[in-house]
């Protein structure tokens, strides 16, 4: 099976609404402008909804230490909520995390919280919704990016190195000097965001042409241990518009103390975004489907045709980079997406398998003109009793959840 990626909220809120499954309703507000967190309109209106988010697991990263420190991560509980104006949308998180990491300075070993919030570009079959986490080829999707960052100087992509002089090695006194100062505070990069389009791994295309309007906003409550943030952008854009009033949405956090960055994070599956009055049954119910199935069974059909190529939280036969992880799969994946995986794995072909992979253990082959096919045969030859028995097992296979 392909891998799935396991894929970064205002804790002065309003108390949570606790529902299961994966719908998020939209509330309606007058008015987003100059939205932040904390604000008296999120604490009066936001409905927050329990997600659980999971480690990622399908790929290890070349840190030894970080791949210790993440061996048993749990999963999290996080809230999210969704506010609208009728022009605007506002994703709002928020998570725990007993550690308030900030970047400071350009270092290779210290890492931030962050957080993101990842929408489909187009969920108008939502049985062939993107690879989680970064798109897949004909599948895009859009990611909003935030980072806890400290006031950062050069290199901060200005190439301004006039003003990162020592204050005593200036010409300066007295009102010029002060002057001096508050030019140097202006060219600090105080917020890290970011906005990307992405078709699957090494894809990510940051959006720089001022072609999309987002903002972001995060902040730690000390009290409580947790973080909060959220992302504004239109209802409405090239990027990512909704379907029958409603988005197929997933969130991501990283946490620094465990040396969290990059691929390496908790995530969300998909979850839908109702806009208030919108319908999208079909999303919803990919969603949310939980197939019934014989879990027994599917645990050694698993073994019969999938363990010798796939580890996960019952089989560790397989090769090291045989093939992806499929440890938490059932707390990012859809019923649909697991299916499409078993049938038809040429459907979505991902790259990016560990480079330290022996050369055979390759996850597909590339043609001449740079398409892709996958090194996994497709398991249509199995009934639909046997499918729905292997995906009903693995919709079980996820880490287990703090509390």
């Amino acid at each position: 099976m392909r891998r799935v990626v396991q894929f970064a909220a205002v804790l002065s809120l309003a108390a949570s609404a606790v529902m299961a499954g994966t719908v998020i309703d939209a509330v309606k507000v007058k008015s987003l402008k100059g939205l932040k967190c904390g604000t008296k309109l999120i604490k009066k209106n936001a409905k927050f909804y329990k997600v659980e988010v999971y480690p990622q697991t399908t790929l290890h990263m070349n840190d030894k230490k970080a791949n210790e420190i993440n061996k048993n991560a749990k999963g999290k509980v996080i809230e999210v909520a969704a506010l609208t104006d009728g022009k605007q949308i506002a994703i709002l998180m928020r998570w725990p995390d007993k550690s308030k990491d900030i970047f400071s300075g350009y270092k290779s070993d210290i890492y931030p919280d962050g957080y993101a919030v990842q929408f489909a570009s187009d969920a108008s079959d939502p049985q062939k919704l993107p690879y989680i986490g970064m798109g897949s080829d004909g599948r895009p999707v859009a990611i909003y990016l935030r980072k806890a960052y400290d006031i950062v100087y050069e290199p901060n992509g200005y190439g301004d190195v006039a003003h990162q002089v020592n204050p005593h090695n200036t010409n300066y006194f007295g009102k010029e000097l002060k002057k001096f100062e508050k030019e140097v505070k202006k060219e600090g990069l105080k917020t890290y965001q970011r906005a990307f389009v992405s078709e699957g791994f090494r894809s990510m295309t940051e959006i720089k042409d001022n072609s999309i309007n987002y903002r972001t906003d995060m902040h730690y409550v000390n009290k409580k241990g947790m973080w909060g943030g959220m992302v504004v952008r239109p209802l409405d854009d090239e990027y990512a518009k909704p379907v029958k009033g409603e988005y197929a949405i997933a969130v991501a956090v990283w946490d620094g103390k465990e040396l969290q960055r990059d691929g390496l994070k908790r995530l969300s599956s998909w979850l839908a975004v109702r806009l208030p009055g919108a319908s999208n049954k079909a999303l919803e119910k990919v969603v949310t489907e939980k197939v019934t199935g014989d879990v027994a069974n599917g645990k050694k059909q698993f073994e019969a045709n999938c363990a010798s190529c796939h580890n996960n939280r019952d089989f560790h036969n397989a090769p090291l980079y045989m093939a992806p992880d499929l440890s938490n799969i059932g707390g990012q994946a859809t019923a649909a997406y697991i299916k499409e995986s078993i049938l038809n794995p040429n459907a979505v072909v991902v790259p990016g398998y560990n480079r330290n992979a022996h050369p055979n253990f390759s996850w597909y082959s590339v043609d001449k003109k740079g398409h892709r096919t996958s090194t996994m045969p497709p398991f249509n030859f199995l009934d639909e009793k046997t499918i729905n028995d292997i995906v009903a097992y693995l919709q079980t296979q996820k880490a287990e959840v703090e509390k």
